[in-house]
């Protein structure tokens, strides 16, 4: 089988770098770079990506062996029959790990050509981390190293204010890109970086909130060997996702954004405000998908497809979506019940195994943003408590026990549960994860009857298992 590189396939072609890429993970690769890749293709754009691996440890090098080469594998349902289309991505021309080569960080930084920064470093990787600014090293939070990024280009260049970048994050937080500014404005001002780069920042460089929405299942390790046949490539970076895709970009009035998207077939949208499109997606499948997570796999699920088609977890899923996220969105009714349909359909997807333990990274943070809010509305607005989320909530809590469970968090978020499960009984345990700010910017304890519902869930699930726990806990 031929390995994967510029040597080896047709067409191979070095554009310009347009667009610095924060993050080589399976979603970007499947989503941005696909969407470049298209435009390249289409629309002549005539630009391509270079990746920033953005923590220590990463797939730098397999990226750069293969010379940015990787192929995407799209599968669905049209027309109630699967249909594959596969794409071999050429829009990315390499990957730089900055904390090895922070000199080629800095000089990507120089280059004319460069247009977009774009970025996916999960829910968490917009905060700001306090830290020293050390020459030639890079910062370890990423609005420190787009800070850096930023004022290397801006010493460079003499502040010309025509050198500066439109800035696409996609991380799932509310208001990412407003938020990610924040970040760097206060490194400018610990780092005492002056104000004509603040300046610049503000008259050169255009934020844009974003929201990204397509299911990207990622390597396909089970059945790798198949994948490969079909391509005559030994391709390590093969990524496997769905037909649908949804790019929302608050710029309707940006003539730059207007140009880029024009009269491309991509389903990109450019609006005055996507908070609703972001509140409706986050909620129902992004809060769908880390409430099935702990209670799929807790039942000894191990994809979407089988949580939402098995028995018991169906009945849970659906409960969640219909009874109570959608009620508490602000959408017609027939809208959004389309809508959740439309995701369940999604989610029944048999071409693609979407595994629930790579939904399973991060789940403390993602719960805090995708299920919580839904819980703090639902109560607000009913004054009860809804029984399926607050099973789920249970349900994390004994995911993050562990016991052979694919937990996957920073190392002081497990260490925290590992002592909280050694050292407390359930009572208590569900006391200190509910106060502990850190995870969710509140005590929820003041929730009322949120504790001891939660604690009851915990002790069902425990004793009795994640499926008889429901059924008596929620009826």
């Amino acid at each position: 089988m031929k390995e994967l590189n510029k040597n080896t396939v047709k067409h191979y072609k070095q554009n310009p770098v347009k667009i610095v890429q924060f993050g080589e993970g399976n979603f970007l690769r499947a989503f941005i770079d696909w969407i470049f890749d298209n435009l390249n293709e289409s629309e002549n754009f005539n630009g391509s990506v270079t990746i920033i691996q953005p923590i220590e440890q990463g797939l730098t090098d397999i990226v750069n062996h293969q010379n940015g080469l990787y192929h995407v594998f799209i599968k669905g349902l049209v027309n109630n029959e699967v249909v594959e289309d596969i794409r071999l991505i050429k829009s990315v021309n390499k990957c730089i790990n900055p904390y090895i080569d922070y000199a080629d960080y800095e000089q990507l930084a120089t280059q004319e050509s460069i247009e977009y920064i774009i970025s996916n470093t999960t829910e968490a990787g917009i905060e700001y981390v306090d830290e020293k600014l050390i020459p030639n090293k890079i910062a370890k939070s990423y609005p420190g190293k787009l800070t850096q990024f930023l004022y290397k280009r801006f010493q460079h260049f003499n502040g010309d204010k025509n050198k500066g970048l439109t800035i696409l994050p996609c991380e799932l937080i509310n208001n990412n890109a407003d938020e990610l500014k924040k970040c760097i404005y206060k490194y400018i001002d610990v780092w005492n970086l002056g104000t004509d780069f603040k300046q610049w920042i503000e008259k050169a460089t255009s934020f844009h909130n974003t929201l990204v929405d397509r299911i990207v299942t990622g390597y396909p390790k089970d059945n790798i060997q198949e994948y490969q046949e079909k391509i005559g490539y030994k391709d390590n970076l093969i990524v496997t996702a769905e037909h649908y895709h949804l790019w929302v970009i608050e710029g309707k009035n940006d003539n730059k954004l207007n140009q880029l998207f024009k009269n491309s077939n991509l389903n990109v949208l450019l609006v005055d405000k996507l908070q609703p499109y972001r509140t409706r997606k986050v909620r129902i499948l992004n809060g769908a998908h880390t409430s099935m997570v702990p209670v799929g796999l807790l039942n000894g699920n191990t994809t979407v497809q089988q949580t939402v088609e098995q028995t018991f977890t169906k009945d849970f899923v659906q409960s969640v979506i219909f009874n109570e996220i959608c009620p508490i969105l602000d959408f017609p009714e027939k809208e959004i019940t389309e809508y959740a349909n439309e995701i369940i359909n999604r989610f029944k997807n048999p071409a693609i195994a979407h595994q629930l333990s790579s939904i399973a990274l991060n789940s403390i943070s993602k719960f805090k943003v995708r299920v919580l809010p839904s819980i703090i509305d639902y109560y607000n607005k009913f004054n009860k408590l809804p029984v399926n989320l607050s099973f789920a909530f249970a349900a994390l809590i004994v995911f993050y026990k562990g016991n052979g469970m694919p937990v996957n968090d920073d190392k002081e978020t497990v260490n925290i549960f590992t002592n909280l499960w050694e050292k407390h009984n359930i009572n208590n345990l569900v006391k200190k994860v509910l106060e502990n700010k850190a995870f969710w910017d509140k005590d929820l304890n003041s929730i009322n009857g949120l504790t001891d519902s939660v604690t009851k869930a915990v002790s069902l699930i425990v004793d009795k298992g994640v499926e008889q726990a429901w059924k008596e806990f929620c009826g």
